[in-house]
């Protein structure tokens, strides 16, 4: 009797405490959705505030939307709060010199204008309404203030022969209302990315900033907006050249009088990569060319005592995967020096040290992006490395030497965090800034990042990571996922994404999730990532399939008969060429990737990658562009494959999916194709994103779970 009474005791018990510690869950695509889109800090002059963009998924409505944020410097949880409630989005806010205004880049308007208003740093609000500061019709993006707060730089992708506004309006409506959509081509680089050029240039324009009218806060511009901004940079040419994202391309002198930024003008875009630095007063004088080497040049910045600008620069030309170096002019003497010579890492983004005697920065390490510090006066050969482990990126000093930056992991999204970082400085903590994701995190099963070391190829120390499953048992035996990253020059690390997550891939059917940083990848020194080119199917595949063997005999939950490999674009290409070389997976999955080199060759748009990657055009090196070719073993596919690719693809085109698709069915292998008319080389709208997770992992669920 006494034991019957027992048992309903415990159960209520137990349920009392289930209910108050609720279990967390696997992570679910719906998660992803939900999480917040933490862009970069923006600290406020005084110290106080650090601001930013957050961009919020509506998976019903397809859509993806910023806002504004503002939270106190100190960080304090659950702090953030929006800065302006509105509908509308938004999205690269920056204050004013005097921390008394604020700039950000709007979609109120169609297209896109900076919008301006006053700021209390006191109640850390706008005051006043918001009123729109540019009437570009060609609109306008990246806006910075000048130091001393008269005028503002922004970019517009203009026709580069028109001479005003007006011009570039009536050519812009010619083509939106003519019925014939037929395009003239003359020249190279006709369509970048994802879109078709049409020949429109991007410029920098200053405009100087006006006092609000009457009226202003519904919708009209401020002051003499229409008729002040002015081409700094006219001509043939982008400035800033094309980017993915990033520290910006340009910048102005702390005296207001100058402009350097980041252009391409000597040579073709589609064969060479010789960005370079130049310099224009704002009185529009002819522009001045400081930068010297053969490769890129970029992202220039000025020391806030403005003796000094510096950039990032890589030596060789043609290939995008060089060492960037830390360079460092002195705008007295015109003498140039690089800081970083024997640091074999690649610079990331950097900041000065509001005293100009240091320069901050990132450098990808074996699977992190640690935060380093180097001296302008160099009294060492290498930066002092400033935190072990970490994955920093967006660094902004604010007042003193208190540096904010974005942070992330294979478990968390981008926050931002603050740490006190300079010269003399080598003990700090960092503290968090931004908690956007806690609430939602904290729910979540996120089994953390194991590293792990094998012989690859040349007997060499190759390194991999391996996530596993939500629940995991040691005792059970579980499925594979073999995910191989793109580039060729890139690498999976302690770094969260919302395309091919580890964490999400791991919980989708509970997979183990297994990631080779093979030779070529990026963070281990630049000899390792030169060895891929002129080798594509060479060492790469080697410690691919090295470190697959390793961690079957290492790791005894993993089942070696259910095993899938998935990859896209340079990973694309690796999985066609596995598909040739090995029958060891139970099904692939191939995305936006090489099928056909010579076929690649000819409808890419830069084409500096493949002449560097293959060592010149097709014509003029064949037999290396058909040794390293997929389609050419195709006699030996067997395996269930996958293929997917979006029409609007101009890195790798759509036929290359065509391709591989058609001669998968002519061969009567298991395969299907998943086809995007309306993405490119990433698959980024929310309903489509919901699209390729369900397809991808249905398709190895398919394979893997027989």
């Amino acid at each position: 009797m006494k034991s019957k009474l027992l048992i309903p005791a415990l159960l209520l018990i137990g349920s009392i405490a289930l209910a108050q510690s609720p279990q967390k869950h696997p992570f679910t695509f719906e998660d992803m959705m939900k999480l917040k889109r933490v862009g970069a800090p923006v600290p406020s002059p005084d110290g106080k505030w650090v601001v930013f963009d957050c961009e919020d998924v509506d998976l019903e409505a397809n859509t993806r939307i910023s806002h504004l944020w503002i939270v106190p410097a100190s960080g304090p949880a659950a702090a953030g709060r929006r800065l302006n409630p509105t509908p509308n989005h938004e999205e690269r806010p920056r204050f004013s010199p005097d921390g008394k205004r604020l700039i950000w880049t709007s979609k109120a308007t169609d297209p896109t204008q900076i919008w301006m208003c006053d700021f209390d740093s006191n109640a850390g609000a706008l005051t006043g309404k918001p009123h729109q500061m540019t009437e570009i019709s060609t609109g306008a993006d990246g806006g910075i203030w000048s130091p001393d707060g008269k005028n503002i730089v922004f970019v517009s992708a203009v026709y580069p022969d028109c001479k005003d506004d007006a011009c570039n309006k009536e050519r812009d409506e010619e083509l939106k209302k003519s019925k014939v959509k037929a395009k003239i081509f003359s020249r190279l680089f006709y369509r970048h990315w994802s879109a078709f050029t049409e020949f429109k240039r991007s410029h920098l324009f200053v405009q100087t900033v006006e006092a609000p009218v009457s009226g202003a806060g519904n919708g009209t511009a401020a002051g003499t907006a229409a008729t002040t901004a002015r081409d700094l940079t006219p001509g043939d040419h982008d400035v800033p050249p094309f980017s993915l994202g990033g520290q910006d391309m340009y910048a102005i002198s702390p005296d207001s009088q100058e402009v350097a930024y980041t252009s391409n003008i000597d040579e073709v875009e589609a064969t060479s990569t010789n960005n370079e630095i130049f310099v224009v007063s704002f009185s529009g004088d002819t522009p001045k060319k400081i930068s010297t080497s053969p490769g890129a040049d970029t992202t220039p910045l000025y020391s806030p005592d403005g003796n000094n600008l510096a950039w990032r620069s890589q030596a060789r030309a043609g290939f995008e995967a060089d060492k960037w170096r830390l360079f460092v002019q002195d705008r007295q003497s015109g003498k140039t020096r690089d800081l970083t010579e024997q640091f074999d890492r690649s610079v990331g983004s950097f900041a000065w040290q509001p005293d100009s005697r240091a320069i901050a920065f990132s450098a990808e390490d074996r699977g992190e992006a640690p935060l380093f510090v180097m001296p302008i006066v160099q009294a060492v050969n290498e930066p002092l490395r400033v935190q072990q482990i970490f994955h920093a990126d967006d660094l902004a000093y604010g007042s003193d030497r208190r540096l904010y930056f974005t942070r992330m992991s294979i478990a968390v999204p981008n926050e931002i965090w603050g740490r006190s970082v300079g010269l003399g400085v080598d003990k700090a903590s960092p503290w968090q800034v931004t908690h956007m994701n806690d609430a939602l995190l904290s729910q979540i099963d996120m089994p953390p990042l194991e590293s792990f070391t094998f012989k690859g190829a040349n007997d060499e120390e190759v390194r991999g990571f391996l996530v596993k499953p939500p629940g995991f048992d040691p005792n059970k035996k579980y499925p594979l996922k073999f995910l191989i990253h793109g580039g060729p020059q890139g690498a999976w690390g302690n770094e969260w994404t919302y395309r091919w997550n580890a964490e999400l891939f791991a919980a989708s059917g509970n997979y183990v999730v297994v990631m080779i940083n093979f030779h070529g990848s990026t963070g281990y020194g630049q000899k390792f990532t030169d060895s891929i080119s002129g080798d594509w199917g060479g060492k790469p595949y080697v410690d691919l399939m090295k470190g697959l063997d390793y961690v079957e005999e290492t790791y005894p939950f993993i089942d070696k008969n259910r095993e899938a490999a998935l990859g896209a674009s340079y990973g694309g290409y690796m999985a066609n060429w596995i598909l040739g070389h090995t029958n060891r997976f139970k099904c692939i999955v191939s995305h936006d990737g090489t099928f056909n080199t010579e076929s690649v060759y000819g409808t890419t748009e830069e084409l500096w990658f493949p002449e560097w990657e293959f060592k010149g055009p097709p014509w003029k090196n064949r037999e290396l562009y058909r040794k390293f070719s997929p389609h050419l073993f195709a006699d030996k596919f067997k395996t269930p494959t996958l293929v997917v690719h979006g029409q609007n693809d101009y890195r790798l085109d759509v036929s290359e999916g065509f391709q591989l698709f058609t001669t998968l069915q002519r061969l009567k292998i298991p395969s299907k194709m998943l086809y995007f008319p309306d993405e490119g080389h990433w698959v980024l709208k929310p309903q489509n994103s919901r699209l390729w997770y369900k397809t991808v992992n249905d398709w190895v669920d398919q394979w893997c779970k027989q």
